[in-house]
């Protein structure tokens, strides 16, 4: 569904990307993990459209999108939950998911449709639909960027540290969202500071490390990998 090929990306003449190349299959979980300042999010804002790539290319769904604009990615259902959430903290929780629904294609359920599957995943957004998202907790404010997201109508969900800052109990109801979410057939790639609960969610993996794809393999491989062990899983 989803492919990059030998993508180069460069800021000035920092190289941030190099000769990076990823495969996300229809319906699987794929998560990207490495070190802070490894290029995980400059790959994610690429794949976006918000970076331009100096060389490689991007495609998916049959169709190379590297040259598209990041609202026509969207509306092919490529759709990224940013790091951070990046609410803006004077709009309602309604306001965010209205907004989340705007570039959502033709052929998406009607919007009442997919405002109540958000609502069902995540009950509390919708007792507190008329609240500023300022005013949220951190786990809450992470429903509403992932709701925000699933409003889009995506084909492919790219989730970004989706579990920074949060609680062990709203990281554990993450987990749980994110497998009901794959259940549906939502393809989804996930860049993740957890390693151990990336692995537990994901059917592979790629392992990122100064802008380059240095470990491809079967999640169950990697968690039994002794350099991802020793580097990852402080094992």
């Amino acid at each position: 569904m989803l492919e990059v090929s030998g993508l180069d990306f460069r800021y000035g003449r920092h190289e941030v990307l190099h000769e990076v190349s990823l495969v996300v299959r229809e319906s699987e979980i794929v998560t990207l993990f490495g070190s802070n300042g490894a290029g995980k999010t400059t790959l994610l804002k690429t794949i976006s459209g918000l970076r331009r790539p100096n060389t490689g290319t991007i495609a998916f769904a049959g169709e190379r999108i590297d040259r598209l604009a990041p609202h026509k990615i969207i509306e092919l259902g490529l759709v990224q939950v940013p790091e951070g959430r990046l609410l803006f903290p004077a709009m309602t929780v309604l306001e965010h998911l209205e907004l989340g629904a705007l570039r959502a294609s033709s052929s998406a359920a009607p919007y009442a449709q997919r405002l109540e599957r958000v609502f069902a995943l995540f009950p509390i957004l919708a007792e507190r639909r008329q609240q500023k998202a300022g005013t949220l907790s951190g786990g809450q404010q992470q429903m509403v960027a992932i709701g925000r997201g699933l409003m889009a109508h995506p084909r492919c969900l790219m989730l970004d540290e989706p579990s920074l800052g949060l609680a062990p109990i709203m990281v554990d109801t993450l987990a749980d969202i994110v497998t009901t979410l794959h259940k549906e057939g939502l393809t989804i790639l996930i860049v993740e500071q957890r390693v151990d609960l990336a692995l537990r969610l994901a059917q592979r993996g790629y392992v990122m490390e100064t802008g380059r794809i240095v470990i491809e393999d079967s999640a169950v491989k990697l968690l039994g990998d002794p350099r991802v062990r020793e580097a990852y899983l402080g094992a």
